[in-house]
């Protein structure tokens, strides 16, 4: 199964779940994620962040939707904050289509060790959330269901 986390920037949430769920990822499951409009850059604390939980960061890089143009994804997931006034991006494909608002780290203000705790936090809940994904029993659910499986998620 493919999947693609989606946000605008592709420089934090998005990266921090593309890793986490690949870094937990069983055999046959993989992500991808992509911005609407691409920074072009991840940005550093989320690589290191990544760094210090163990998780790879090799490949990482901020792109567009060209990045699942020739693999399109099983299931669409956005990370944006909806709550915070935010527009997610919108995938038009046969995908499944199911919303994990995240808030954004790289918008807490203060010392570094609030920033810190910020993105931990954040990775801490994605990682929560993917393997609430990968307990889900696949194989019995219908379309619907795993739907709705996936709303439930991103209320976790």
């Amino acid at each position: 199964m493919r999947v693609l986390f989606m946000c605008t920037a592709n420089s934090c949430r998005s990266i921090l779940s593309e890793a986490m769920f690949n870094h937990l990822a069983p055999a046959g499951f993989a992500a991808v994620s992509a911005g609407s409009f691409p920074k072009g850059q991840v940005l550093p604390r989320s690589l290191l962040t990544l760094q210090r939980n163990g998780i790879a960061i090799d490949g990482l890089h901020s792109k567009g939707n060209d990045a699942f143009e020739s693999n399109p994804p099983d299931v669409v997931i956005t990370v944006c904050d909806k709550a915070a006034g935010e527009s997610c991006p919108v995938y038009f494909g046969p995908a499944l289509k199911t919303h994990w608002g995240l808030e954004d780290p790289s918008d807490v203000i203060g010392d570094e060790a609030v920033v810190d705790a910020a993105f931990h936090s954040t990775l801490m809940r994605i990682g929560q959330r993917c393997q609430a994904f990968f307990d889900l029993p696949f194989h019995s659910l219908s379309r619907d269901q795993l739907k709705a499986e996936l709303d439930r998620i991103g209320t976790l």
